[in-house]
């Protein structure tokens, strides 16, 4: 939350660093209600900052949590933030999935896997523009 002075408050800041770190874009610094408040503050101000475990250990295990409820959608906000942050590569993605299949069944471990492919085949399309934009002289 701000104080009557519009600072945001340690937790807050904190928070929005991690969203940052953990996502790779910024996230809104007001007030957009009690829910993101909690999640700014609580989830990534407190939980994802505690000691014992690295952003990318958390990440594996919400990339788990979300195969397991098949939340394809969010996983693949991870899987590509994962990527972009250099956590994991492609490869070790692949392995993950295999890893999941045993433990949540194939139908979510494929949904994951349709997650993933999608991911990689949207960052590659992006490479590729950029390039191509890099040898013409201009911005993709």
């Amino acid at each position: 939350m701000s104080d009557e002075n519009g600072n945001i408050s340690e937790v807050r800041a904190r928070g929005l660093k991690t969203m940052k770190q953990v996502y790779g874009w910024e996230m809104p610094s007001g007030d957009l209600g009690p829910f993101y408040t909690q999640t700014v503050e609580h989830l990534f101000g407190d939980i994802w900052n505690r000691p014992g475990l690295t952003i990318r250990d958390r990440r594996l295990l919400v990339l788990g949590a979300l195969a397991a409820q098949g939340q394809f959608d969010l996983a693949k906000v991870q899987i590509n933030a994962a990527l972009q942050n250099e956590e994991l590569t492609e490869e070790q993605m692949e392995e993950i999935v295999i890893l999941l299949s045993q433990y949540v069944g194939y139908p979510l471990a494929s949904g994951i896997n349709s997650s993933r492919i999608a991911v990689v085949a949207e960052r590659a399309k992006a490479a590729r523009a950029a390039a191509k934009a890099a040898e013409n002289g201009s911005t993709p």
